[in-house]
């Protein structure tokens, strides 16, 4: 049976060993105690809650037939229903339903919401008489959607959205790789609002639209450590791997460092699910090309800002699932999640709390989630009574920090990407996945694993 090293334990690399499963030796080596990268689960006041990501992109399938496939498909669940809130203008606002990263099929739904003062709304609405060439080469967001809809679009509408996936700015983030149904449509050439029109009037007369994303109960974080176990590999926590070489018969060493000193593993084949910067540092004698490209990929740092309030002592409790916020309004937190209001299943955990998060963090901002922890969480505990009234004070409250956590497509990401595989290509036996490539979310991150395994294997 032929031999493969899969290095880094976060669900890119899992899904890569659980696609090996029964056509390889599988050894997973992961820096960290625990496998899963960010998806973690950790506790506040006793409750179980999700420190990294919180779902599952239900839109595409990968990863919610990953978690059906290793026995989670029972405790797969729904977000409550509540509208996308934008907290701007001192108000909550919610965002009119059919919209598309912020940009509403029908621009008459934004009068009278206060997202927008008026003369904006005009603008939005103006747009559909705007000729519109097709867009031949990738550009920022807001320079496509700037010129379409107007600068105070973008920053009220589509930068809050795009804060919430990317922690990035629509400035520099690619319209391709961030907003690739909107660049499809721009590819066509044509003014949008008619074509989302169309869009929303097909997913109207279709079946009532499933949830655009899911949940696991108990916290996304178990769904690694599912992966982990049914995949059949062996997981070599605690275990960081420090050079590649090359051996004749295009076999691969991987020298690491574990806590009892260097463990030295030969195989077949190499999958690096890591963050490109840590990639690169391990191609750099293979491929110098690839080394530059993937560490000139850019990443965020954030911080989630985790409370329990006690239902019995709070003055008052929000209702919906949270908010985004708008960076032009020049507030701390990018967004926060009522996490006892939109999971049923942490409801029903813990009836007697009231538990949220807070992201805090954007790119360009790496020195705020390094902040101590009592002043994020002030911070963050002054600007939510602003945003929704006296919550008083948590009973309990944590911080998760996740330095360069997410990687920033930034314009021209996709041709980028493209030289780093075709330069990978030329290394046989080795394939790469994870957050860097072809998306952020839980399901692409599935999608890259799973596609670096057949590559390997074939």
């Amino acid at each position: 049976m032929r031999s493969v090293i899969v290095v880094g334990g976060g669900i890119s690399g899992l899904a890569a060993a659980w696609e090996l499963r029964g056509a390889a030796d599988v050894t997973v080596l992961e820096g960290h105690t625990k496998v899963g990268g960010k998806l973690r689960t950790g506790t506040v006041g006793g409750i179980a809650v999700d420190e990294g990501a919180e779902s599952l992109m239900a839109l595409r399938p990968e990863a919610v037939d990953l978690a059906g496939a290793v026995g989670l498909g029972d405790a797969l669940c729904d977000p409550a229903k509540a509208p996308t809130t934008i907290w701007t203008g001192g108000a909550l606002r919610p965002l009119p339903a059919g919209h598309v990263m912020g940009i509403p099929a029908d621009p008459a739904d934004l009068a009278g919401t206060g997202l927008l003062a008026p003369r904006a709304v005009a603008r939005v609405a103006a747009e559909e008489h705007l000729h519109a060439a097709p867009l031949t080469q990738d550009c920022s967001v807001a320079a496509y959607l700037g010129v379409r809809f107007g600068q105070e679009a973008v920053d009220r509408l589509v930068e809050p959205l795009l804060g919430g996936v990317y922690a990035g700015r629509a400035d520099r983030l690619s319209l391709r790789a961030a907003m690739p149904r909107i660049a499809a449509l721009a590819e066509r050439g044509g003014p949008l609002l008619p074509a989302l029109r169309r869009m929303r009037a097909a997913a109207d007369a279709a079946a009532p639209a499933p949830a655009a994303v899911r949940g696991v109960a108990g916290g996304t974080g178990r769904l690694p450590q599912a992966v982990a176990e049914a995949s059949g590999a062996r997981v070599l926590t605690g275990t960081t791997a420090r050079s590649l070489e090359r051996l004749p018969g295009d076999r691969w060493r991987v020298r690491a460092m574990t806590g009892d000193g260097t463990l030295t593993m030969e195989a077949d084949a190499v999958v690096l699910a890591l963050p490109a910067f840590a990639a690169a540092g391990l191609l750099g004698p293979h491929s110098p090309l690839a080394q530059e490209e993937l560490a000139a990929v850019p990443y965020a740092s954030t911080a989630v800002v985790t409370m329990a309030f006690s239902r019995a002592l709070a003055p008052f409790l929000p209702e919906g699932n949270g908010f985004l916020v708008p960076p032009v309004d020049g507030r701390t937190v990018k967004a926060v999640s009522f996490l006892s209001n939109k999971w049923p299943w942490l409801r029903a955990a813990a009836p007697d709390s009231f538990v949220l998060r807070a992201s805090v963090g954007r790119f360009g901002e790496d020195d705020l989630p390094g902040r101590p922890d009592r002043h994020l969480i002030r911070t963050v505990i002054t600007e939510l009574h602003r945003a929704v009234g006296p919550l008083g004070e948590p009973v309990a409250a944590r911080v998760t920090r996740w330095d360069r956590g997410l990687p920033q497509y930034e314009v021209g990401h996709d041709e980028r990407v493209r030289r780093i595989r075709e330069a990978a290509s030329k290394l046989p036996g080795l394939a790469l996945c994870g957050a860097a490539y072809e998306g952020v979310g839980v399901a692409a991150c599935v999608a890259t694993g799973r596609a670096a395994a057949r590559q390997v294997l074939a």
